[in-house]
């Protein structure tokens, strides 16, 4: 195929790639907000398996919001990329960042779980899912966050990626699914053609839905 849909298409596509998972009782699937919950929802509901988030908050460089130079996930887990982030800020620069980066990921924790308690990762196999890849900055901190929070095995499922990002997924994940790896590849929204940004309301509302259905799955304590 050479594009998405939607975000509801390549989840349904994805989740094909995911056959193997379905049902399995030792299995999650963590959306990373906020475009791969609607991808991550379809995962779930086609793979019968319960559905969270997994927050990851891109550390963007100053002066350049849509520049990520590492990003940071639950648990204080960090990525930073080495080549660029020190050639675009200095150290005060990044620990400000990393600061108010930190704050935003505590309170969309919140507030995409309702309050609720977040799923556990111990001794499952966690999917993490988001709706495409350009870095593997978000998705690397993601694996090493639900590593650090006991998954027994992890697989990193993106509809779309760019070979250098995969590359660096493979070299962390258990497992890699991908639906589509451009020879081009410029941006993760190239490839949808509908790309309409997700906000907090949707994400909230798809976690809410998909914990309303009875799973066999605790929650941390």
């Amino acid at each position: 195929m050479s594009d998405f849909r939607d975000r509801i298409d390549a989840g349904q596509t994805l989740a094909a790639l995911l056959a193997a998972y379905f049902e399995r009782e030792d299995a999650i699937v963590l959306g990373l907000p906020r475009g791969g919950v609607p991808v991550a929802f379809e995962v779930a509901r086609a793979l019968h398996l319960p559905l969270d988030v997994m927050v990851v908050r891109k550390l963007r460089a100053p002066g350049q919001p849509e520049l990520a130079i590492g990003a940071i996930a639950s648990g204080g887990i960090s990525i930073l990329n080495e080549d660029v982030a020190p050639l675009l800020c200095d150290a005060v620069q990044l620990r400000t960042e990393l600061q108010h980066q930190s704050h935003e990921l505590q309170h969309r924790e919140r507030l995409y779980r309702n309050d609720r308690l977040p799923l556990a990762l111990k001794g499952r196999a966690v999917i993490l899912v988001d709706d495409g890849s350009a870095t593997g900055a978000s998705m690397r901190a993601a694996i090493r966050a639900a590593r650090k929070l006991g998954a027994a095995r992890v697989i990193a499922a993106v509809p779309v990626a760019s070979s250098e990002a995969l590359r660096q997924m493979r070299a962390e994940a258990d497992e890699v699914v991908c639906a589509l790896e451009p020879n081009l590849f410029q941006s993760v929204g190239q490839w949808y053609r509908d790309f309409e940004q997700t906000d907090d309301s949707e994400v909230a509302a798809l976690i809410a839905q998909s914990r309303a259905k009875p799973h066999r799955v605790a929650v941390e304590h």
